[in-house]
């Protein structure tokens, strides 16, 4: 393990194999036990595709494509695996009248860009692997007056997690304020929810929860109230909860985010990673309490990208207004975090970064490609793909691939020279972020979830 004075950082991976993530010494967490594709961004949250090899870079509707499974209802969140078998949710909404939708609406404060449903099933699915047949489907939880939501959301866009434990696989999914539910992967027998996280989204919920040991993380920062919470994996009761400590904008809007936190080993202690509104948190993930925070220096709310970490450093996107990418050296000893460099240009507002090697990789909402230096922030290339981008890049197999809500997924080369491989398309919006195991890539259109395989 290699030291140069800066705080030496473990990403606590759980799935099988080791994640090459930007040099940062990497370590696995009970790897022999653990499913193979366990939460979005896979193993340790990164990106990286682990376990994935012999990946097709080219397809379309009836290329390499083994098969093709329809989805009910709407969900953008990213399918999981485990015993192979899929899992994944979505939220079948009920029809409502123009005068109804008129009604809702007025309700709201700012409501531009706003959509409101009639009651909403919130479920969970779950296919199998190798042939894409429905296993289970299950009702998780109904609002019958679900909150409006941003026309670019929807009321299941967290992804589920899953765990092995000594009883089985379990399933978390999450639907913000609308609540949690746990499952049991091998039956589909709910195990229980919790309904208790009342925030106000205004756009709805985002980000997705983070699992450690007995404890389901996640963010709850709405414009009324800010806070992180955990929940006991085996009652689903409240284990913790610490409410944010930074100074806001007294701006409600200005205060929320949509997060997902990371789990990193940093100089040897397990610390969990958390984007706020305008500032970056440290806790300890066992019982919540803060261990230091970092300004983003900038304005920086309603953040989505998840955070990236190598090289002794946080890469974080700062979200809307004008995002900026921001390098935070991690606290090592007595020393405080600081912020090394920033870019900002091209920072995108949804999509998350992608750390490979010595360079960051970056695509905005716009579509433009950016590789910065991991090291120095400087830019290799700033390039147009074209479309517009919500999924998060994955790194597998030695390629990067990105999907955008046109329904083009584009293969890139890793490293300073931008190239594009290939550009695939298929039919409906990419909005969740593909996953890959083994051979075979698991992409989910807003349309359906496809296995798409060397033919």
């Amino acid at each position: 393990m290699r030291q140069t004075g800066r705080a030496v950082v473990r990403l606590v991976v759980l799935a099988v194999g080791l994640l090459p993530c930007g040099g940062a010494d990497v370590g696995v967490v009970g790897a022999e036990a653990l499913p193979a594709w366990n939460q979005w961004r896979g193993p340790g949250g990164q990106g990286h595709a682990t376990a994935a090899q012999d990946l097709p870079r080219t397809w379309s509707e009836t290329d390499n494509v083994v098969w093709k499974t329809p989805i009910e209802g709407k969900g953008w969140s990213s399918p999981v695996l485990a015993d192979g078998r899929l899992w994944l949710t979505t939220a079948v909404e009920s029809p409502i009248t123009e005068g109804e939708k008129q009604e809702r609406l007025a309700k709201v404060e700012n409501s531009d860009g706003l959509q409101v449903s009639g009651p909403v099933s919130l479920r969970a699915v779950c296919l199998e692997a190798e042939t894409g047949k429905v296993l289970h489907d299950v009702e998780l939880l109904r609002q019958s007056e679900p909150d409006p939501i941003h026309s670019l959301n929807s009321y299941a866009s967290p992804s589920p997690i899953l765990e092995v434990t000594l009883e089985g696989t379990r399933l978390y999914c999450h639907f913000g304020a609308n609540g949690t539910a746990c499952v049991d992967a091998a039956t589909g027998n709910i195990l229980w929810t919790h309904v208790l996280q009342k925030i106000r989204h205004e756009n709805g919920a985002g980000g997705t929860p983070v699992l450690f040991e007995n404890r389901l993380i996640f963010d709850c920062d709405g414009s009324d109230q800010q806070y992180i919470v955990a929940l006991d994996t085996g009652s689903g009761a409240v284990a913790w909860k610490t409410e944010r400590s930074g100074e806001r904008n007294p701006e409600p809007q200005l205060k929320k985010a949509y997060g997902t936190p990371l789990l990193a080993e940093i100089d040897g202690r397990t610390v969990l990673l958390s984007t706020g509104a305008d500032w970056l948190y440290a806790y300890d993930p066992a019982d919540g309490r803060e261990l230091w925070k970092q300004a983003y220096g900038v304005l920086g709310f309603s953040v989505v990208p998840r955070p990236i970490v190598g090289h002794g450093m946080a890469y974080i996107s700062t979200s809307f207004m004008q995002p900026e990418l921001l390098a935070v050296k991690l606290p090592s000893g007595s020393a405080l975090p600081e912020i090394v460099w920033r870019v900002k240009k091209s920072v995108p507002n949804i999509p998350s970064p992608l750390l490979v090697g010595d360079e960051i990789l970056m695509v905005s909402d716009k579509g433009v490609a950016t590789c910065v230096d991991a090291h120095s922030g400087d830019v290799h290339f700033s390039e147009r793909l074209g479309g517009n981008f919500c999924s998060s890049p994955l790194f597998a197999d030695g390629w990067i691939y990105v999907g955008n809500r046109e329904g083009e997924t584009f293969v890139l080369a890793p490293g300073e020279e931008f190239r594009v491989e290939a550009t695939n398309h298929l039919d409906g919006e990419i909005m969740a972020t593909p996953i890959a195991v083994g051979g075979a890539i698991f992409l989910r259109t807003d349309k359906a979830l496809y296995r798409i395989e060397q033919r």
